[in-house]
């Protein structure tokens, strides 16, 4: 199989329920990520208290034709306590067989879809059973309804014990300016070692880097309109995609916008590339100091 290819820019769905776009909205949304060059696009089943994958699987069910212009990633593992799963009594992980394929059977039926692209483990099981896992990835691929899979939220150690038994293809992580310690933790150091490209979630820090009265955002913020007028007026946002871009072990962020402009604003930074000074000014700015 061939390895992991996603869009440039993955469009996050997480807040989608909360966008509250009809099912035309949800559409044009698609089609404009499309247009855009956005052909991925992140799911979780616990998202939007597990409805929004089934809001996205009306838009595809009912546009003939799309489901094979997108790549589909969902996650699995979490359990939540929620009307939607009346059987969880606490929040737990879960990596067992049982759960885990009972996950991507309800997640085909939510997103009205036979296979996902790509399937990860949300958060590290302290449970995980690591052969149990990998013998549940290859079952889930050799029946075609997982094509590929990884990780999301883990340590170096936690992934690298189950990447000994099953080839991991992505690692899905927090990271921005103003999270920015898989830099030095190992966690980016391991993706390049292993090949594994890494995707990026809240890459713009939940939007705290365009609000509130933060110190450490209003330092990336004049950073980010300082550098501006060298990189055509980008926009702070476009700016800060860019510097996650500048990295070596080529990560794909997240979006988590449900507006046009914010897809646009994400892809806008696929043409620039930040100086390796200017792209340690927003370090520095994020950090509070200089490098050691």
């Amino acid at each position: 199989m061939a390895n992991l290819q996603l869009s440039p820019i993955v469009a996050g769905a997480w807040r989608m329920r909360d966008w509250n776009f009809d099912l035309s909205q949800r559409q044009r949304w698609i089609e404009a990520a499309l247009e855009l060059g956005i052909d991925s696009f992140d799911h979780a089943d616990i998202y939007g208290d597990y409805t929004v994958e089934g809001l996205f699987g009306e838009a595809l069910a009912v546009s003939p034709g799309l489901r094979d212009r997108v790549r589909l990633v969902t996650k699995c593992g979490i359990k939540l306590t929620s009307a939607q799963r009346p059987q969880h009594r606490i929040k737990s992980y879960d990596t067992s067989r049982d759960h885990v394929v009972a996950s991507v059977e309800q997640s085909l039926r939510a997103l009205r879809t036979d296979r996902v692209d790509l399937l990860l483990i949300h958060r590290p099981d302290l449970l995980m059973d690591v052969d149990e896992l990998a013998a549940t990835f290859d079952a889930l691929k050799a029946a075609g309804k997982v094509l590929h899979v990884g990780v999301s939220n883990h340590s170096p150690s936690q992934l690298a014990l189950l990447h000994a038994k099953h080839r991991l293809e992505t690692h899905q992580i927090e990271c921005s300016p103003l999270h920015p310690a898989p830099l030095d933790d190992g966690t980016l150091d391991q993706c390049q070692a292993l090949g594994l490209r890494p995707m990026i979630w809240s890459p713009l820090a939940g939007g705290r880097l365009f609000g509130g009265g933060d110190e450490r955002a209003e330092r990336v913020r004049a950073v980010l309109a300082e550098l501006a007028p060298r990189y055509g007026d980008a926009s702070a946002a476009t700016l800060a995609y860019a510097w996650l871009l500048r990295h070596p072990s080529r990560p794909w962020p997240i979006t988590g916008s449900g507006r046009i402009e914010g897809l646009r604003e994400a892809t806008a930074a696929l043409s620039l590339r930040l100086s390796a000074e200017d792209w340690y000014a927003i370090w520095q700015a994020g950090a509070g100091r200089e490098v050691a």
